[in-house]
């Protein structure tokens, strides 16, 4: 009972983190921008280095944010005027781990924290940090299902990727970089590459199952949360869509 009550933020987190991050995961495998969210991810996460080392994490979420947004403006207007866009947003990404490199390379605890910027541990989320996450991605959510599907053009390239910047500021500080492109890129893919259901219903249903796995395989097995979380998630994505493919040939 003790176990239940220490662990339940994590495991709601986890299946909204799911939620949350298919809905972009699904629209951006459409698109074929993978790196997209990889990309703001990790300029956002020059935000956090910066408060970090600097600021003494003051102004965080402000800093995070103000990055993630501007790389998710750029990379509107990348994919309208930039050829090659694939390769812009590779660069953007390598950018953005270089410079979150140099931010940390006075700092002593500078690979401890660079670790923590790329695969946090959710497994003892308090109850507290679980609502605020809520409390961001429910309007976020609300704003793709019902606001973002009737806007055409411009508008609703910005409301997409300020949306996703948005969604990227919260779950970089919860969760991390890397966790973060597992959880947009793996379930979605699995998702699309079946034909039975719907994709995001199937992603959200996989996603789940997968990320639970490994929660509860990180607790039983005293493993690094955040890597298992993206080993389980790709791998099971990953077999997956190997036996999609053999079945269909």
């Amino acid at each position: 009972m003790q176990i239940v009550e220490l662990l339940w933020p994590a495991f709601v987190l986890a299946i909204v983190l799911v939620y949350i991050h298919t809905i972009f995961g699904v629209e951006i495998i459409r698109r074929g921008v993978i790196f997209t969210d990889l990309a703001i991810g990790q300029v956002a996460a020059v935000g956090m280095a910066l408060s970090v080392a600097f600021l003494d994490g003051a102004y965080q979420t402000s800093l995070t944010l103000l990055f993630a947004v501007s790389a998710a403006i750029i990379i509107a207007w990348a994919t309208k005027k930039v050829k090659n866009v694939e390769a812009f947003i590779g660069l953007l990404y390598a950018l953005g781990i270089s410079a979150i490199m140099l931010v940390l390379a006075k700092s002593a605890e500078g690979m401890e924290l660079f670790s923590k910027l790329s695969a946090a541990d959710i497994l003892f989320v308090s109850a507290d940090e679980l609502y605020r996450d809520m409390a961001i991605y429910l309007p976020i959510s609300l704003v793709m299902f019902f606001v973002y599907p009737k806007t055409k053009g411009v508008l609703k390239e910005l409301i997409f990727f300020i949306m996703l910047a948005l969604t990227v500021t919260s779950s970089v500080q919860s969760a991390g970089v890397l966790v973060v492109f597992a959880l947009l890129i793996a379930p979605s893919y699995a998702g699309v590459m079946q034909k039975r259901f719907d994709p995001l219903y199937f992603a959200w249903i996989f996603g789940s199952l997968a990320i639970m796995a490994a929660l509860y395989g990180s607790y039983t097995f005293d493993l690094p949360t955040g890597y298992t979380i993206i080993f389980v998630s790709v791998a099971a994505s990953l077999l997956f869509v190997v036996y999609k493919n053999v079945k269909a040939n």
